[in-house]
């Protein structure tokens, strides 16, 4: 989900984190290094950051506001860190959080990126149960904004993957993902003068009667990633590239049969000076069979968090504004280090959704697009609160706050 408005307690929360020189030490797991464990490696613009630090766990408040949820509020945690006393292991991140809102919505969610030792094993998910109101403008690249309409549901999503390390760097494995819709109702004031509904779910043409009601779809399919990022939460240098197929069907449980092809590029480098990264990324995603209105591709979403790896796409564009079968975006964003534990960013993007994977249509590309800051709050394992501010095609202009880098 998109969180509009920044909390003033997280913020509050960031800065008593730097009273410590380095990292903060709330509930710190430390392990003292091997005799032959490599000397500590210098972070860019921070000096002596102590990697016999493992683990830091800490207490993350919740707080926002959106126009169709009203006040949010909650309690989340955060455990971040090294399962490995190596400094060769990546940094691994698990995340709860649970809220609720004035307008009675609410979510509970864990995600994770996991690392084992060695990397012999990448594993990295997400289990979540929401009860939520978004809005729905239709199916395609033609979609208007006068056609909002509010759509409340349930929603519970199991998403896991798991990977083995098969060569340096490359990672081979399975993903399985579930998505329950429940409960779904069209709120009320929805009808005209003349009684005729003009809520958009209930008369477009591309939905059928069965989408209306409660859904499950299941899928499991192969996934290949080849990953050379030096951080995966805020990559100075490296790429990933990850593929998936997840073949959905009556066999594990769907009430819909149909296959989804995903490819994820993304490059980053410093450009300028080692201040300075440049951060580029390329998605794909494209589907065969018959997909449910909540499966098929979106501009605007959030891909499940840590489980496509923060994924955000077309910041600035309402959270599946456009959705159909098939999608492809492009973002690029510039990192630029400020001073002490702050960082600026400007970025950009330009995506499309289409029925067919042949009809993209160059002039319905839609662009968005912003600028925000970073605040180091974990320098050890990079990790960054994030306040954006962006705007794009269909959507009205908004901050969005979140931890991690948006992809």
């Amino acid at each position: 989900m998109r969180f509009p408005y920044a909390a003033l307690v997280l913020a509050g929360l960031a800065f008593a984190a730097t009273a410590q020189p380095v990292a903060p030490p709330d509930s710190v797991i430390t392990a003292t290094p091997a005799a032959t464990d490599p000397p500590a490696k210098l972070v860019r613009g921070v000096k002596d950051v102590d990697r016999t630090k493992r683990l830091t766990i800490l207490p993350i408040p919740v707080l926002f506001y959106q126009a169709e949820t009203g006040l949010g509020y909650g309690l989340g945690g955060l455990l971040s860190g090294r399962f490995s006393s190596d400094t060769l292991t990546r940094p691994s991140n698990i995340r709860a959080q649970y809220w609720t809102t004035q307008n009675k919505q609410s979510l509970i969610q864990l995600v994770h990126t996991v690392y084992t030792p060695g990397e012999k094993f990448y594993l990295s998910g997400e289990i979540s149960a929401y009860d939520i109101l978004l809005y729905y403008y239709g199916i395609g690249p033609k979609s208007l904004s006068d056609d909002e309409s509010e759509t409340g549901y349930k929603l519970f999503i199991i998403n896991q993957r798991v990977q083995k390390q098969v060569a340096p760097k490359v990672f081979f494995g399975a993903q399985y993902r579930l998505t329950d819709v429940r409960n779904l109702e069209i709120p009320a004031g929805t009808v005209d003068a003349k009684g005729t509904n003009v809520n958009v779910f209930l008369r477009d043409p591309r939905l059928t009667a069965r989408e209306r009601e409660n859904t499950r779809v299941s899928g499991l399919g192969p996934v290949i990633t080849y990953d050379t990022r030096d951080v995966p939460l805020a990559a100075f240098r490296g790429n990933l590239l990850d593929a998936s197929v997840m073949f959905n069907g009556t066999g594990l449980g769907s009430d819909y049969r149909f296959v989804r092809y995903q490819l994820d590029a993304r490059h980053f480098q410093p450009v300028f000076s080692e201040r300075t990264i440049l951060a580029l990324q390329f998605l794909g995603q494209f589907h065969t069979g018959e997909v449910p209105f909540r499966e098929l591709a979106g501009l605007g979403a959030n891909l499940g968090g840590s489980l496509y790896n923060n994924a955000n796409l077309l910041r600035g564009i309402y959270e599946q504004r456009f959705r159909d079968r098939q999608m492809i975006t492009f973002q690029a964003e510039l990192r630029q280090k400020l001073f002490w534990r702050l960082d600026g960013a400007v970025f950009g993007g330009v995506g499309n959704v289409s029925n067919y994977i042949d009809k993209f249509a160059l002039n319905q590309t839609k662009f968005a697009g912003g600028a925000g800051i970073r605040f180091n709050f974990i320098r050890r394992d990079r990790l960054n609160l994030r306040l954006d501010y962006a705007g794009g095609t269909g959507s009205k202009p908004g901050i969005l706050f979140a931890i991690g880098e948006a992809f």
